[in-house]
């Protein structure tokens, strides 16, 4: 079948196409059903069922006779050196950690903290965590002491298992003193930490509460894998958002295995015992799902990788990486493609590499721009699938299925709505718009196996965040439209579309007009607010390495290039040439705080922030361009 009857087939029987997909899985006690609709909007899937993840991860697949297969690949270059661990010696190791987990006194239901590293042990600790049904919580190492203790505070974890340190390009960042921190702010107090010591910078250790990693697991016994519910949480994960406390998104048990199972061959194009490298960190979404689950879930080996896309040593890592070891599919954010670029804007460097092993690269985490898929095309030689999705769905929304049948790739599109995903454009009013017409993009209730059900201890705010804007919908807050042949285009976040004198515009678009200028690497555009207009464009280039031309020539042909594509309307006169955009560490351009700046707005970085260094050069820049106004 293609893509258009697997659709369709699920638009049927979403019922029975989701029972089949649950065969793949190794049940305890299979499901009686699939979907659990008793209780709206709190929709739940294989509820009845019995399940466990780290079984179905890694055990079944040494049952099967495959324990010599290499699970896990670890290249760092942030400490020079690769690993690896088969499935026989990850079975041992989450079984040993499980264990020692369990001696401790954590059981099934029990929250545990993982603030680590990109280290081969923290999918250990997720996995070990899944092994004996408590409900892990991982927080990207290195986050700020304030920010843990938030986490620490609603998610009540009985123990914390943390890296000592990370590694960043030229410095070591300490974790301990952020963890230590975080437990004397937070109410709530773990009843122990399990420190992991790496030798670039070893933690002093608290006598009574912290545990070294070795010390703490030495003749524990095996853990085995413990039934859990089907509608047990696997996980609770974090969201990072820019004003507020964090958002808990809870997965579920066999949902998450059913969806990340489904997706491998038929989004990714993989199979079974084939190398899989999403270069994401396990403290998103991304390195929960793409990293530690799906690959191992479809038994593949997975690369965990420690180090930037620049800098470690240069701009030819990601080449190197696909090269050492044999990837097939990989899968990265748009952002670290504009880092390459900029660093080597002709793609020279991959011409040290041979990676003709590799399939496709597929893009997300935020809107990949024309540009720079175009440039991957052209440098890479191999099909650029971009998709959307997001932590709330745990798997893409809307993909290219080039497991199911590959299609035409419409560039500036992230292709056609999974299954599972009845994918509308509303309007203000919440009635669906034509082909074509610019709206909110919202999902059709229910939301498929392996999206959220609610978040942790927060059903109010979950009902008010996604569900009040559209009754019977999930509201993304992204805006697109979908065009005659069903694709998809996500133009902004919905904040993003900007109103200029009564005309609804996309950033977005004006963002893919600046980036089709051959100097600039990457660009953001967003609202300000004008007495006369309403809101005007503001745009911020940053420039390849060896750029021609003077930074107020490129600004003028800026300005020319998009009165010249978009026209008048868009009132684009302000622009101007930066170092480097305010980012959250997983790439994400935080445009709102660069409006707020310059409409002279109180904001607070999110948690997230890459380097809050960079926003003091942002309010240079709109300062020289004479805002905020008065």
């Amino acid at each position: 079948m293609g893509y258009a009857e697997v659709y369709q087939g699920w638009k049927n029987d979403p019922e029975g196409f989701w029972m089949e997909a649950a065969g793949a899985i190794d049940w305890v006690r299979p499901p009686s059903k699939a979907l659990f609709d008793d209780n709206p909007p709190f929709y739940e899937w294989y509820a009845d069922a019995l399940v466990n993840t780290c079984h179905n991860a890694v055990d079944r697949h040494v049952d099967a006779g495959r324990g010599e297969q290499v699970a896990l690949i670890h290249d760092s270059p942030a400490t020079d050196s690769v690993s690896r661990m088969t499935y026989a010696e990850l079975q041992e190791k989450t079984a040993r950690l499980g264990g020692a987990l369990q001696r401790q006194g954590v059981q099934k239901g029990d929250r545990v903290i993982i603030y680590m590293p990109m280290v081969p042990e923290a999918i250990v600790a997720m996995l070990a965590c899944a092994r004996i049904g408590a409900v892990h919580s991982v927080v990207f190492g290195g986050f700020a002491a304030a920010e843990l203790a938030t986490r620490i505070d609603d998610c009540t974890p009985r123990a914390i298992i943390a890296g000592s340190c990370g590694v960043e390009p030229g410095r070591v960042v300490d974790y301990k003193p952020l963890l230590d921190g975080a437990i004397e702010i937070a109410t709530h107090k773990p009843e122990f930490t399990v420190i992991l010591q790496r030798p670039e910078k070893e933690a002093t250790l608290t006598a009574g509460r912290d545990h070294e990693w070795n010390a703490f697991q030495e003749g524990a016994p095996l853990a085995d894998c413990v039934p859990v519910e089907g509608n047990h949480p696997v996980y609770i994960l974090y969201t990072s958002g820019t004003t507020g406390a964090p958002k808990g998104v809870i997965r579920q048990t066999a949902g998450h295995l059913v969806a990340l199972n489904w997706t491998m061959k038929n989004v990714y194009n993989v199979n079974p015992g084939e190398v899989f490298w999403a270069a994401s960190d396990v403290g998103w979404v991304v390195g929960h799902s793409y990293i530690c689950y799906a690959p191992l879930i479809h038994g593949n080996t997975s690369v965990v990788f420690e180090g930037k896309p620049v800098g470690m040593p240069d701009a030819g890592t990601f080449w190197r990486v696909i090269q050492d070891h044999c990837v097939r599919s990989f899968f990265t954010a748009p952002t670290a493609f504009r880092a390459i670029k900029r660093e080597d804007p002709t793609g020279s460097l991959i011409e040290n590499y041979d990676i003709s092993c590799l399939r496709a690269l597929y893009l997300a985490g935020e809107r990949a721009d024309p540009d720079t898929i175009e440039w991957a095309q052209k440098v890479m030689r191999v099909p650029v699938y971009d998709h959307w999705w997001q932590t709330e769905t745990g798997f893409p929304m809307v993909a290219n299925p080039v497991g199911i049948e590959p299609l035409p790739v419409k560039i500036g599109s992230p292709s056609v709505a999974m299954p599972g995903y009845d994918v509308q454009i509303l309007d203000e009013a919440g009635t669906p718009l034509p082909a074509g017409e610019l709206g909110a993009i919202a999902v059709k209730l229910p939301l498929p196996p392996g999206t959220f059900p609610t978040l942790w201890n927060a059903s109010d705010r979950f009902r008010k965040s996604y569900l009040e804007t559209f009754p019977g919908y999930y509201e993304t807050g992204d805006a697109g439209y979908v065009d005659e042949d069903g694709y998809l285009y996500i133009m902004a976040r919905t904040d993003d579309v900007i109103n200029v004198a009564g005309h609804r515009l996309s950033t977005g678009a004006m963002e893919e007009v600046l980036a089709s200028h051959p100097q600039v690497a990457e660009c953001a555009v967003v609202g300000v607010k004008d007495e006369l207009k309403g809101q005007l464009p503001m745009g911020f280039v940053c420039l390849n390495k060896g750029a021609a031309g003077s930074a107020d020539e490129i600004v003028a042909e800026c300005v020319k290039l998009m009165r010249d594509t978009i026209g008048p309307v868009a009132a684009f006169k302000l622009a101007c040439v930066v170092d480097r955009l305010p980012k959250t560490r997983s790439g994400k351009i935080l445009r709102g705080i660069m409006s707020r700046i310059a409409d002279g707005e109180a904001y607070k970085p999110p948690a997230t922030i890459d380097d809050p260094a960079i926003l003091d050069e942002i309010r240079e820049a709109v300062g020289a361009l004479g805002y905020p106004k008065g």
